[in-house]
């Protein structure tokens, strides 16, 4: 299988673990540490799923454009919007929030930059171990 198929199935089958992970994380640690864990999370989760539809985009775009999606998000919570939304359909509190929390910004940035840190880092030992061969 080509590279891009293949990192593409790859990030797609990641999506249950992260969200899995996600929903335990912040029912196991309360408080703010569970709000910057689930804040970590959620773009590490935006992180997955651009890669999943770029496949081909660098680390350190898709980790500057989860960053600025979830910022988006959360300044949306400031016009109430995404409340309305979450009234009419519960779930939707999964993706929009209800709420605006300043804090949640910098664990967005922090959950897009590890993600980053990490696929490269997996990026060049797959590049290394093609080398080898």
């Amino acid at each position: 299988m080509p590279p891009a198929p293949r990192r593409r199935a790859t990030l797609i089958l990641l999506v249950p673990v992260v969200v899995g992970t996600g929903l335990v994380a912040t029912r196991a640690v309360s408080g703010l540490a569970g709000d910057l864990l689930g804040g970590t999370l959620y773009a590490a989760l935006v992180y997955v799923l651009l890669g999943a539809v770029r496949p081909c985009w660098r680390p350190t775009v898709l980790a500057g454009a989860a960053t600025g999606i979830c910022a988006v998000v959360e300044l949306a919570q400031l016009t109430g919007v995404p409340a309305q939304l979450v009234d009419a359909f519960g779930p939707a509190r999964y993706v929009l929030g209800s709420t605006f929390a300043a804090h949640d910004l910098p664990a967005y940035a922090v959950g897009a930059l590890l993600s980053g840190a990490l696929d490269h880092a997996v990026r060049a030992g797959r590049d290394a171990g093609l080398g080898q061969r």
